[in-house]
């Protein structure tokens, strides 16, 4: 094939704030309505925390007609057809089309303050959408649905079940604990297992952070005081430094917790966090597991459950999804793991590569070697998440990038 197939492992998708009200189970529209207007607000909010909402809708003036994508099936199609992404791997959409499910079921799962009830409904409200979304376009959408653990294994379990019965083939699960029991907890056993037997790939993706430590708690409550909420220096940078810090955590408690070594078949992905980080931590645990003089009072007792290193359990179940990477990231492929990395696109979203992905995948990738660049951009993903290859490779072979484009300069 004289193109790549391309696949994307960061797409987000979502219907606008006010359709989630008919994806809601009956006895929650009431309460839908009473919080709609806040729920705005705190959107809103957020974005300003951010200092990214008058730069989102200056970025997307004169863009309508593609971001609309993020809910229109047909139109989605048409921006994967124009960036050369024959699939791409669905997540929950968020602030930039204020279109996050309610009740704190979005992108973060966020269990600090949220009322179990409500959360469980809100996430389900888009399983509900996003299966419908999926079975439009099957071979080419990949969807995940909205899991939390935190207010019942046993309803986590049954949520699973129901998103592979309805076409879905993989959760988004929160990273944040806040409080809640950790992931090497075993109570968790059961979600795993679930995982493991249905083929279901669970995926933690960035976003969510203790953003009160960062900008302050009244700034979250602002009904709460009269007095306006303190300037808090540099709480942007401190968020957009540890961000990606907190995506990682709970690959790094089920190595430790042996979730791995009792799950061989489970599979999980790590997205939109960069790459970078891969070969430092992965190095920090393999030091941390071998026995030499700085882990002498250690003992072995709390490796005893582990057969592998650290390393060896991350190579073998766990992929990173580097959405819109570095040049840099791509010549330090050999040492995150050329068999790790798989590219996304973050479309729709303004940080993402859209519109302008085929321009941005040749400044990443020109010159480098054609079969790595084609594990990168799509066939990891291919073989991690199973996908149909017949259909794919037909699309690809119609709109995916010329592989002459990329060949020139030397890495």
């Amino acid at each position: 094939m004289d193109r790549f197939l391309v696949i994307s492992s960061d797409g987000h998708a979502g219907p606008r704030p006010e359709v989630y009200r008919d994806y809601l189970d009956p006895q929650y529209r009431e309460e839908f309505d009473v919080q709609h207007a806040a729920r705005m607000d705190a959107l809103d909010r957020a974005g300003g925390l951010l200092e990214m909402a008058e730069e989102t809708a200056r970025w997307a003036t004169g863009k309508e007609h593609g971001l609309a994508g993020a809910w229109d099936s047909e139109r989605r199609n048409e921006v994967l057809d124009a960036d050369g992404v024959a699939a791409e791997i669905l997540f929950v959409d968020g602030l930039t089309e204020q279109n996050s499910p309610p009740f704190g079921g979005d992108l973060g799962l966020v269990p600090m303050g949220a009322n179990p009830e409500l959360q469980w409904a809100g996430a389900r409200a888009h399983n509900r959408w996003i299966s419908e979304f999926v079975a439009q376009s099957p071979e080419r959408r990949f969807g995940l649905a909205q899991v939390t653990p935190f207010w019942g294994v046993d309803e986590a379990v049954k949520e699973v079940r129901w998103a592979r019965e309805n076409g879905l083939r993989g959760i988004m699960m929160p990273h944040l604990w806040l409080g809640q029991d950790a992931y090497h907890h075993p109570k968790y056993e059961p979600l795993w297992a679930a995982c493991e037997e249905l083929e279901m790939v669970i995926h933690f993706h960035s976003g969510a952070a203790p953003a009160h430590e960062y900008f302050g708690a009244a700034i979250f409550a602002p009904q709460q005081s009269t007095e306006p909420p303190p300037e808090m220096p540099g709480a942007l940078g401190i968020y957009v430094t540890e961000v990606a810090w907190w995506l990682t955590r709970p690959v790094v408690f089920m190595i430790w917790g042996g979730v791995y070594e009792r799950h061989p078949r489970l599979k999980t992905a790590i997205t939109e966090g960069t790459s970078i980080w891969v070969p430092e931590l992965l190095e920090l645990m393999d030091h941390r597991y071998t026995e030499h003089h700085g882990t002498a009072k250690l003992g072995t007792g709390y490796k005893k459950h582990l057969k592998m290193k650290p390393s060896e359990y991350f190579r073998r179940n766990v992929r990173v999804g580097s959405s819109v990477m570095s040049r840099r990231e791509a010549e330090l492929r050999g040492e995150i793991g050329l068999d790790t990395i798989m590219w996304g696109t973050d479309y729709p979203h303004p940080e993402g590569s859209w519109p302008k992905t085929r321009e941005i995948m040749l400044e990443t990738f020109r010159g480098l070697p054609e079969d790595e660049v084609a594990k990168i951009i799509g066939e990891n993903a291919a073989d991690f998440y199973g996908f149909d290859r017949e259909p794919l490779e037909a699309i690809a072979e119609r709109i995916g990038p010329e592989r002459s484009a990329f060949r020139g300069v030397d890495s």
